[in-house]
């Protein structure tokens, strides 16, 4: 069985674009986001939202921080704050504080995080929601895209596939990084990545 090209299923839902339709998109870290918001800001009204209760406070603060002050400078997107309550994480992984970066305890964050952000697209009206997760090489571009897809069921808004790697995409947010001169982390978010890292 073939793989599903989810940079050419973006593509095609781009094109079959009417205006400039809303989008919520959960972003995960400032240079990650760079090249997502340049590849998209032209095509949709992009909101983004920094939830990630895996985080702890004072690495969340750095991140936010940085996420904001790339959309200011940018101009690319607007930002919609909400809660940070890392009990959340906790509670949801307990039981897979061991397991290896990559397995289920990544798919149960990422579960958590995108259920969030359809939630809110849905509240706040957005026409679509996406991620920024998928430009990592070491996240599940599949296991990424069948959760947000899921996730769409039953609602107005639509999940937007990605693959954000694709077309260079990592490169392109190491060199955002460095013209924007953002601070770049050396783990995804969670006590247990920093220790795997």
């Amino acid at each position: 069985m073939n793989a599903r090209n989810y940079d050419k299923l973006m593509t095609a839902q781009i094109e079959k674009l009417e205006g400039k339709p809303s989008l919520l998109l959960h972003c995960c870290c400032a240079p990650c986001s760079s090249a997502c918001l340049e590849r998209l800001y032209k095509y949709f009204d992009i909101t983004v939202l920094f939830y990630n209760p895996n985080i702890e406070d004072e690495e969340y603060l750095r991140r936010k921080g940085e996420l904001i002050r790339l959309v200011e400078k940018t101009g690319w997107a607007k930002t919609l704050d909400c809660d940070h309550n890392t009990d959340l994480f906790y509670l949801a992984v307990k039981g897979l504080e061991k397991e290896k970066e990559g397995g289920k305890r990544c798919e149960v964050c990422f579960k958590l995080r995108l259920e969030k952000t359809a939630e809110l697209a849905e509240k706040g009206g957005f026409c679509y929601f996406a991620t920024t997760l998928t430009i990592s090489p070491l996240k599940n571009a599949e296991l990424i895209n069948s959760i947000g897809e899921s996730l769409q069921n039953g609602r107005s808004t639509k999940w937007l596939y990605s693959d954000f790697k694709k077309r260079d995409g990592y490169l392109r947010s190491i060199r955002l990084s460095e013209e924007f001169n953002l601070y770049r982390q050396n783990y995804c978010g969670c006590v247990y990545s920093r220790s795997n890292s």
